[in-house]
């Protein structure tokens, strides 16, 4: 059984469809990377994923429960919104780190929130605060910040910063990671380091999606090649057939203008 079903996603905005009829899976511990111009509607698909934006049709299931379904209003209510996006690590093309915030402090702040919802909270706060902290501080030891965790984010780098973005949504544990870009507000010297990053969780067989321009990492990385184009999934399939034999004319000239620079 898939991990993610994707099917029939449709989203509008006024009178401008972004989503036209989107349909994928995605099998536990796989990559799938999504590829395409500006505008072809890649980024309102990761937020449609992660519920900041919700379809006009079509159906979402991760681990075989259906997450939403636009012909069934129970599973469209607001306060189980939040309990939904758990299932999706979310990390942005420009950090939305809290700058008020030691890169820990942001790491743990969201299990910290959600911590206070538990019953036995108040009666285990120290033991469970320790343990988050314990959780962050690995997570940053295994993003390669073990000395940046008492910084704030003005005091890291873009690529630092990124990399706490990603301990962050990591926290959290969910089934699904998703990247929007996690490169494009980097200088090309720091983006090595995130994709570096990336490269061992996929290794390490984290499920992910990710909106990528970034297109050798997209072939040499994922187990999937999705190609968007005007709100449409025109081709997927493997990375080397998709990005060596594209079926597509539109796809060979996407992929062409990244031949030639």
């Amino acid at each position: 059984m898939p991990i993610l079903e994707v099917e029939h996603i449709r989203k509008s905005f006024d009178h401008t469809e972004v989503l036209k009829d989107i349909s994928f899976s995605l099998e536990k511990g796989q990559v799938v990377s999504i590829i395409g111009s500006s505008g072809s509607g890649k980024t309102t698909l990761l937020r449609c994923l992660n519920f900041l934006e919700r379809p006009d049709k079509g159906v979402i299931r991760v681990n075989g429960k259906t997450l939403f379904d636009a012909e069934d209003p129970a599973t469209m209510q607001e306060s189980q919104i939040r309990k939904k996006r758990l299932h999706f690590g979310l990390v942005f093309q420009s950090f939305n780190l809290f700058p008020q915030y030691t890169a820990l402090e942001n790491v743990m702040l969201a299990k910290e929130l959600l911590a206070k919802e538990q019953p036995d909270y108040k009666s285990r706060k120290k033991e469970i605060l320790a343990e988050i902290k314990e959780q962050a501080e690995t997570l940053l030891n295994q993003m390669g910040l073990s000395d940046r965790m008492n910084n704030y984010p003005h005091q890291l780098s873009g690529g630092q910063c990124q990399r706490v973005a990603i301990a962050r949504a990591l926290a959290l544990q969910p089934d699904i990671l998703c990247f929007d870009e996690p490169t494009s507000a980097l200088d090309p010297e720091l983006t090595g380091e995130v994709l570096r990053v990336i490269k061992e969780l996929a290794d390490q067989k984290t499920t992910m999606v990710i909106v990528t321009h970034e297109m050798a990492f997209a072939r040499d990385v994922a187990d999937h090649v999705i190609f968007m184009d005007d709100g449409c999934i025109l081709e997927q399939g493997d990375p080397i057939q998709v990005m060596e034999h594209p079926k597509e004319e539109r796809t060979r000239q996407f992929l062409s203008r990244f031949t030639q620079e």
